[in-house]
């Protein structure tokens, strides 16, 4: 070192002081860059994403290159700062130099390259792992070494850098991931995701039409009413049934029925015929498992039923979908505008049969849906008993007044004004 000048010792170390920025800037941006983009990129055939990709297959042996080059320049600059500063300044050099070369690399090649690497991790990972693959082929031998040392010290611990599984999300890490998207995703198409997401949370019960709601066909009605109904059917399928939806036929397609029924040529017969066999569908299964299964078995309609086999419902493919983008136009009639109905004073009149998800959605309201499924259901479970007449409640902090009570089933409730607007918590 007498032979060199001091000057080139300040070259020297200004060098080592750049190699070690490097490094450290590697170091963050490798592990910062984003896991699923970096998959992106590589699956489009992305270089520099290829080889950050195979070098985070083992964390390990990349952090243990980093190390080893950081701190062996780490300490080459060390050493050099110390002849400077032994040269300028003498014994108390030493010191000097120590403090010096702490703040420059902690400035220079800690902090500011650790944080652009964390602000731009791609612009700096992508470049950096052209030289760091191969010299991690080159350093292998050593890398290897101090692997082991280290792997066997965490298995003492009980971790193995072997079976790195890398990063997965939950669904409900995906829904925050969804949402936090922003612009990047239009609104319309996050709330489909989200809504995909939301089927694994919902049963066919959620969404069921009700046994007392299905609009079917009574065989042992008289003919002519059994035509007319037919004639006027706003639905595609029919349940068909003889005396009581218990006993249920089958599902009829009125679209099959449309020219021998305009011909005059149907009969009871020929309308027996015509009965397709009914989908059952378990009570509490997930619309995602239901999803897949009306896809697996080509089937659009379904009667939910439970444990002991009797009908609970009726369930469609549409119903389903629904979930996921929201109503559209179906070959249904759609009555929900007549489950819900503004009121001059700013409240609301909601049917007690509806559906609590519908009535969530539809008014962004947050009543619980674990428990009842509809508005009736839910005031019911609240009271332990019918009510008699009107009477007013707080229940899940809305304001509600019954109106009108039926047939053991509350037919009207109102939802005073200032409640319609969704709470925050």
């Amino acid at each position: 070192m007498d032979a060199i000048s001091t000057s080139t010792l300040f070259v020297i170390l200004g060098v080592l002081i750049f190699i070690s920025a490097y490094f450290s800037g590697s170091e963050t941006g490798m592990m910062s860059v984003n896991p699923y983009r970096l998959k992106h990129q590589a699956n489009e055939n992305n270089k520099g994403a290829i080889r950050v990709t195979q070098l985070l297959k083992r964390p390990d042996r990349l952090i243990g290159l980093i190390l080893i080059g950081n701190n062996l320049v780490n300490i080459a600059a060390s050493a050099v700062a110390t002849i400077i500063g032994m040269r300028l300044f003498g014994d108390v050099g030493i010191l000097l130099a120590t403090v010096v070369l702490t703040l420059v690399i902690l400035i220079f090649a800690e902090v500011t390259p650790k944080t652009i690497a964390a602000l731009h991790p791609e612009r700096i990972a992508f470049p950096s792992s052209a030289l760091l693959k191969p010299l991690l082929k080159i350093l292998y031998p050593l890398v290897w070494l101090i692997n082991q040392i280290t792997n066997n010290l965490l298995r003492l611990l009980g971790v193995s850098a072997e079976q790195h599984k890398g990063h997965s999300l939950s669904s409900e890490e995906l829904r925050t991931v969804v949402h936090e998207a922003g612009a990047m995703i239009p609104e319309q198409h996050q709330n489909m995701l989200v809504g995909v997401l939301d089927l694994e949370h919902a049963t066919v019960e959620d969404i069921m039409i009700p046994r007392n709601e299905i609009n079917g066909l009574d065989v042992n009605d008289d003919w002519k009413q059994l035509v007319r109904q037919l004639a006027n059917s706003p639905h595609s399928r029919l349940l068909l049934y003889r005396d009581t939806i218990d006993d249920a036929l089958g599902f009829l397609n009125t679209r099959d029925l449309v020219r021998p029924l305009l011909k005059k040529q149907l009969t009871k017969a020929s309308l027996l015929r015509s009965v397709r066999d009914i989908y059952f569908i378990p009570e509490g299964t997930p619309l995602s498992t239901q999803l897949l299964k009306f896809q697996a078995s080509k089937e659009r309609i379904g009667l939910v039923v439970d444990e002991y086999g009797d009908i609970q419902g009726l369930v469609t493919l549409e119903d389903i979908l629904e979930e996921v983008v929201g109503d559209f136009t179906t070959d249904i009639v759609d009555d929900k505008h007549e489950e819900i109905i503004a009121q001059p004073d700013g409240s609301f009149l909601i049917e007690g049969g509806i559906n609590l998800r519908d009535l969530n959605r539809e008014m962004q309201l947050k009543f619980p849906t674990d428990g009842p499924k509809t508005l009736n259901g839910l005031v019911l479970e609240y009271l332990e008993e019918i009510p008699q007449g009107c009477l007013s409640l707080k229940l899940a902090g809305y304001h509600l007044e019954i109106v009108e009570v039926q047939d053991n089933m509350i037919k009207t409730i109102r939802i005073l004004p200032h409640m319609k607007k969704r709470r925050d918590h």
